[in-house]
């Protein structure tokens, strides 16, 4: 019997999550927690197999609250449960280590689903969030810019000048004016700002 921890601030939510999840055989919810303070503080006490994760919580967000339990146990699975789908909080939810994202308009079934396919290494996902993943990979694998105008980008948005940057490239500061003049055509912006937000963006960089 594997056990889950829910981290929802909505309690008749919370409820129904631990009374679809406790229905099955495999698992059976031991805590629920309305904030991640709460939840953070108790998890090594607790030794949950897998947690649900809300991402709008009281004071620290879910996001928050993923990075802190990876911190903790970096081989805990943790799956969001949030009516967010935009883009922004699905990467960042999976880049703080969210193993799988379904929006809360998921089904009984496909939350259970999930379980299962989190305990045999896979990672579910809303077929809207699956397409937006892929989509987002192809976008980065189309990049408008070259290889090291990309190196170029990255050194700046880190906040290095153009003597760090050159001094890690090994090319001078004229060449480095060179490409983020054409960082500047290809992505039709006219600051390093704007050119930093864009590439972020299109997950260039």
């Amino acid at each position: 019997m594997k056990k889950v921890v829910v981290i929802e601030d909505n309690v008749s939510l919370s409820i129904g999550f631990k009374e679809v999840i406790n229905a099955t055989e495999d698992f059976v919810v031991t805590d629920i927690y309305h904030n991640a303070e709460d939840a953070v503080k108790n998890f090594k006490n607790d030794g949950p197999d897998i947690v649900l994760m809300d991402i709008e919580l009281p004071k620290i967000n879910g996001i928050e609250a993923t990075k802190a339990l990876k911190d903790i146990k970096p081989s805990i699975l943790i799956l969001v449960i949030t009516v967010y789908e935009d883009s922004e909080h699905v990467f960042d939810a999976l880049c703080a280590g969210a193993t799988g994202y379904l929006t809360k308009n998921a089904s009984s079934k496909q939350i259970v689903n999930a379980l299962h396919e989190l305990l045999s290494g896979g990672a579910p996902m809303s077929i809207k969030i699956a397409r937006m993943v892929v989509d987002s990979f192809k976008r980065a694998t189309r990049s408008v810019l070259s290889d090291r105008e990309t190196e170029v980008l990255n050194l700046l948005s880190t906040g290095k000048s153009y003597k760090s940057i050159g001094e890690a490239l090994f090319i001078s500061r004229n060449t480095i004016k060179f490409h983020i003049k054409n960082i500047y055509g290809k992505l039709q912006v006219n600051s390093k700002e704007d050119a930093i937000k864009k590439a972020n963006d299109q997950r260039l960089i």
